[in-house]
């Protein structure tokens, strides 16, 4: 495997990466659920919700860079929640005219989808900080610990595995098509290849090819995977065993989710 896009483990020495994987599993998805039932505008308990996130990241080490430049991939999925600032009743702000409709910006609405983008942003913070500490073998270990569907799991596992797969038929033929493409001179600007249509139909036939190399070399992935004793599950070298440090972090955890979740509501 030449890329390692789709695996973010950061391998470093600290308290939340020797955390039984169980334990970041179920506070990662609690995390998550508390930020669907915060009230729309608690602004205070997203911030320090926000914070909890970021006093996890310093104890895993992993540096705030880190964590703001990935988070900020969710925010343009976010964005297609915007029309609730025109749906939600409110008072209005502003009025937009769009042909014969008038689209109207409320307050509620604002405040809905700034907690909207706010939830998905901190929701995605928690699940980098789950991925970076977690190797992907303990993460599916835990998954089955925790008694997710064994097909489901499966069906996780072979999708992370191919993907590696795919990338590897796509790296193989980019480096076919350009062998075969040379410039006709050291550092020309010109663009080879042919006409644009050319292109189009270079790039279909490319396709269909990474699908059936994909098809093919997947395959043989799965045999050579029976041959070596698969059967339905991954193993991991490391033993997961619940120690008190990891009870006592889930409890410390789950203590926060509820302080946040009263705040928020008194707030």
């Amino acid at each position: 495997m030449h890329l390692n896009t789709f695996d973010q483990y950061q391998a470093r020495e600290s308290t939340i990466h020797r955390l039984d994987p169980r334990v970041k599993v179920v506070v990662t998805l609690l995390v998550i659920l508390s930020n669907v039932l915060l009230p729309d505008g608690a602004w205070l308990a997203f911030g320090l919700t926000w914070a909890v996130i970021l006093g996890f990241n310093e104890l895993a080490h992993l540096g705030g860079r880190y964590l703001l430049v990935r988070s900020f991939i969710a925010l343009p999925f976010a964005l297609a929640a915007i029309s609730v600032i025109f749906t939600v009743p409110g008072n209005a702000l502003f009025a937009l005219g769009v042909g014969n409709t008038v689209l109207v910006i409320s307050d509620a609405g604002l405040i809905r989808f700034a907690s909207i983008l706010l939830r998905s942003w901190i929701s995605v913070q928690a699940a980098i900080v789950l991925t970076a500490t977690t190797p992907f073998p303990d993460l599916i270990h835990a998954l089955r610990h925790l008694r997710i569907p064994a097909i489901l799991v499966a069906i996780i596992s072979f999708m992370y595995r191919y993907l590696f797969v795919l990338s590897d038929e796509t790296l193989r033929l980019l480096r076919a098509r350009e062998a075969r493409s040379a410039a006709p001179r050291s550092g020309s600007a010109t663009r080879v290849g042919g006409s644009l249509v050319w292109r189009a139909r270079v790039a279909g036939s490319m396709i269909g090819q990474l699908f059936l190399r994909s098809y093919e070399r997947s395959d043989r992935v799965y045999h050579a995977m029976l041959a070596r004793g698969y059967r339905g599950q991954l193993f991991t070298m490391n033993s997961h065993v619940m120690r008190p440090r990891d009870w006592w972090m889930g409890g410390v955890a789950l203590l926060l989710l509820i302080l946040l979740q009263i705040v928020g509501r008194l707030g």
